[in-house]
This record gives structure tokens, C-alpha cells and sequence, in this order.
């Protein structure tokens, strides 16, 4: 599922609100032993453009 993943949010990662949507959803499909290599991942991938988004979403996870 980790992989299924990482390529909805690389397909949709030219707009913002498909981001955010997409990311969030995946947060519910990923096992939990996988949320850290996954947040790893984001972002070093994305964090360039949606730093934001992902500290909105991360962050919840570590509070």
C-alpha cells in the first residue's frame, strides 16, 4: 500500500488541494510501522512546495 501511494501523491502533487486530499487519505491506508519511512519520504520529495501541508498533517501525528 506504501508504494500505491507515494504514486497518487506523485501523480497529484501539481495541485495543491488534490495534495493535501490525497495525503490525508493516505494516512488512513498505511500501516502504522509505515508512517515514519512514509513522512521520511514526503519530504524529502515534496517538502520543497508543501512544507505546510505536510507539517499540518505530521505534526498532528506527533502531537
Amino acid at each position: 500500500m506504501l508504494e500505491y501511494v507515494k504514486t497518487v501523491l506523485m501523480k497529484v502533487s501539481f495541485d495543491k488541494s488534490l495534495f493535501e486530499k490525497e495525503l490525508r487519505k493516505s494516512l488512513n491506508l498505511i500501516l502504522p510501522d509505515e508512517i515514519k519511512e512514509f513522512q521520511l519520504w514526503c519530504y524529502r520529495t515534496f517538502s520543497t512546495v508543501y512544507e505546510p501541508v505536510l507539517n499540518k498533517y505530521f505534526v498532528k501525528l506527533a502531537g
